[in-house]
């Protein structure tokens, strides 16, 4: 058997997108060579994506499910190509048993989720991965999941720009008026791009800092360093309003704080909410996108 690592397969994988067995099976026939077994597998017809591989892949969808009861959801992003992908109803149904076999299988990471069979079908996730590159005709990446237990209420916006996951401590999630309180938090989390839950989790370094930003500021307007700290602790005070949920104006009702809305429901449905943590992805950000420049394009295709 010719000698290759895991680390080659890993990086077979990554080239091509094809499975582990069949990059395992690619480096043997092709005796470790990765060039020689990249055509290996598009001789095959599994590799048709080696090239599509390299393109960047920033476009798609960020999703996110509940199962019926709210007692597991998962927020996943599902990158392409183009955006027209998103509205592709092939893509669209991957994206959904992609998280369907998150819920169900708890899968450690993403390589772990290629590897299972997918809910529903009784081929991997990874094949299927293959079939979608295959008949799309893009690059195709599952880039990350978050999979949480417990009363869980999910919202997407914009058709997949940005999925939202929030779960809650509750004795009250059957109700379907939680439903619809759970959504509105989602929302605000969604549109305000919140960093924090509670004053509690914004990191000590984060406080200090803005402390000494807000202080220069102060001094540099001409006030008195007596006063400073002072007018500093103000600003603190609008800081946690802005950048923690529950500190922050309810945007249905500004009269209210998100914390304020949630007590309020709690009330109203006799009995306990307290919102336990959030995730919030937004499709492609850290991703750098390729920029086109068509002029050049065209330019270069009539010399």
């Amino acid at each position: 058997m010719a000698a290759f690592t895991a680390q080659d397969v890993k990086a077979l994988r990554e080239k091509t997108g094809c499975g582990m067995m069949d990059c395992k099976k690619a480096l043997s026939q092709a005796d470790g060579d990765m060039d020689k077994a990249i055509d290996f597998l598009r001789e095959q017809g599994l590799a048709k994506q080696a090239k599509k591989a390299s393109r960047i892949a920033a476009e798609g969808v960020a999703y996110a499910a509940t199962t019926d009861d709210l007692s597991v959801g998962v927020v996943i992003e599902v990158n392409a190509e183009t955006d027209f992908v998103a509205k592709n109803d092939s893509f669209m149904e991957f994206v959904k048993t992609c998280a369907d076999t998150v819920i169900a299988e708890n899968p450690a990471d993403v390589e772990a989720l290629l590897a299972l069979k997918a809910v529903g079908s009784d081929k991997t996730v990874a094949e299927l991965l293959q079939e979608k590159v295959l008949t799309i005709g893009e690059n195709i990446q599952i880039r990350r999941f978050v999979r949480l237990e417990g009363a869980c209420v999910a919202y997407v916006h914009a058709g997949g720009k940005i999925g939202v996951l929030v779960n809650f401590d509750t004795d009250v999630a059957a109700k379907p008026e939680f439903v619809s309180y759970g959504k509105d938090v989602a929302m605000q989390i969604a549109a305000l791009n919140t960093p924090y839950l509670t004053r509690d989790d914004v990191p000590a370094e984060v406080i200090e800092h803005e402390k000494d930003v807000m202080r220069q500021q102060v001094i540099n307007e001409g006030k008195p360093e007596a006063i400073a700290d002072k007018i500093v602790m103000g600003k603190i005070n609008k800081y946690y309003k802005e950048n923690c949920l529950v500190d922050q104006e309810f945007v249905k009702d500004n009269k209210l704080t998100v914390g304020q809305y949630t007590k309020n429901t709690a009330k109203e449905l006799g009995g306990s909410i307290e919102i336990a943590k959030f995730v919030r992805f937004e499709k492609g950000e850290g991703i750098e996108k390729r920029q086109d420049d068509f002029a050049a394009e065209v330019a270069s295709m009539v010399k």
